[in-house]
């Protein structure tokens, strides 16, 4: 099992705390540190001093850190042109050394797009679909070689598909709930699927469904990475774990349903299960991030014993 560390900056964070919980992520030996991609607190948050860029932040981090893993949990195809965002992410996956994971989805937050003047359209999903035909599309174009498209919503003409990532190719996740079309994508596009923030029940049935959709697609249902977002809430004893849990604003035991919370022992028999149903990666929500002391015993008492 392997635990990444998942933050969401928006509620308030500047870059260098970001650099300094990727640092941690990376001294305590987690598989990866991932962001969200939002521009806009949510809930009773300030979202002080204000949102950073998803593909910013993680530029400067793939010069800041040497072995981690970079990605979002996910990029909003709303904010950003296929071609551009083929070159950032390509660019961040060169600045690396071959370090980047991508995370695509429709982004859902109309609030964000009020606010920062993006368009919001009805028809998000076939967007994103596009956007994935083109983007790996033209990681995939040889050098030399041109790529076209002439979709319903983007349309590319003789692009020299360049520059090219340094892995070949970037691996890239889908998720969510959707029954039929997200299934569909993830066999199609996606060596990851993940779930956020699911019970084990409903991370099943989806995970099924995916693997249904790989074999009708023609790929081994194991050629697919499964994983879950889930928040964290761990401490060395229950006071510890009301005390963090007060601190992001959640009660514990709603926190113990439907996250990881408790006692490492708790944690890690709940991880445990999602072995089970084939979870093999879990993204850790971090919602405090000034408490580094957190990671530490995550890391020694819990990453420990997977």
């Amino acid at each position: 099992m392997e635990l990444r560390i998942f933050t969401e900056p928006q509620q308030g964070a500047s870059y260098d705390t970001l650099r300094t919980v990727a640092k941690a992520t990376e001294d305590l030996g987690f598989d990866a540190f991932f962001r969200s991609d939002h521009y806009l607190s949510m809930g009773d948050a300030d979202g002080l001093p204000g949102p950073t860029d998803a593909w910013i932040t993680l530029a400067g981090l793939a010069r800041e850190t040497e072995r981690i893993r970079l990605g979002t949990l996910v990029t909003a195809a709303t904010f950003r042109l296929p071609g551009p965002l083929a070159i950032q992410v390509a660019q961040v996956d060169q600045m690396s050394g071959g370090r980047v994971e991508f995370g695509l989805g429709t982004g859902w937050f109309a609030e964000e797009h009020a606010a920062y003047g993006i368009p919001f359209p009805a028809d998000k999903f076939a967007r994103m679909e596009e956007q994935l035909a083109i983007i790996t599309g033209l990681w995939a174009t040889k050098p030399g070689d041109t790529f076209s498209y002439d979709g319903k919503h983007y349309q590319l003409t003789g692009s020299p598909a360049l520059p090219k990532p340094v892995q070949d190719p970037i691996p890239v996740l889908i998720g969510g709930q959707g029954a039929t079309r997200t299934p569909r994508l993830a066999a199609q596009y996606a060596s990851e699927f993940n779930m956020p923030f699911s019970s084990i029940e409903d991370s099943t049935r989806q995970f099924d469904r995916v693997r249904a959709a790989a074999e009708a697609y023609g790929r081994k249902a194991g050629d697919l990475v499964y994983s879950n977002a889930l928040v964290v809430c761990v401490g060395a004893t229950d006071a510890e774990v009301a005390r963090r849990a007060a601190a992001i604003g959640r009660e514990v035991d709603e926190l113990k349903t439907n996250g990881l919370a408790g006692s490492p022992a708790e944690v890690v028999d709940k991880i445990g299960r999602y072995a089970e149903i084939g979870t093999s990666r879990i993204y850790l929500q971090v919602l405090d991030l000034s408490d580094l002391d957190h990671l530490e015993l995550i890391s020694a008492q819990v990453q420990s014993q997977l």
